[in-house]
């Protein structure tokens, strides 16, 4: 997706609360879509229907954790007719220092790690690396209201 085109995230978060508070902050902070699932599974099944340019994981989930999900989808994604663009991958955690989520930095398509608790203003950052090309929502109002 081009510049100045609405991006589209999809956030997996087993905290609910959390979930709808990253989902407000971004949609009001940035131009974007966001679907979210606290479900992993149904996450998954989001990611193989739809496109996405950002996906944000809870590295701690029951059953799947956010990097085996990302795996996996990856894995998906390489094997289909034609191959699909595996998008980037935030994480979000309250084990920022735990040795493997420090380790999954090294990954391939990991962009990042947002440490739980957190400020908005450092996930909006922290999106705006992984999209460079991202609006936020505010200039893509006031250009709007210049039409």
């Amino acid at each position: 997706m081009g510049t100045g085109s609405v991006k589209k995230i999809l956030v997996v978060d087993d905290d609910v609360g959390l979930m709808r508070v990253i989902r407000e902050a971004l949609t009001s902070f940035l131009l974007c879509e966001v679907d979210t699932s606290p479900n992993p599974e149904y996450g998954f099944e989001l990611a193989l229907t739809k496109t996405y340019d950002l996906l944000i994981f809870d590295f701690s989930m029951p059953m799947i954790d956010g990097a085996m999900l990302f795996f996996l989808i990856g894995k998906v994604y390489n094997h289909a007719e034609p191959p699909r663009i595996v998008p980037p991958l935030l994480l979000v955690t309250g084990r920022g220092d735990e040795k493997r989520a420090q380790e999954l930095l090294k990954e391939a398509g990991v962009r990042g790690l947002v440490a739980k608790p957190f400020v908005i203003n450092r996930l909006i950052e922290k999106v705006k690396e992984c999209l460079p090309g991202i609006e936020s929502a505010v200039s893509a109002k006031a250009t709007l209201w210049s039409l």
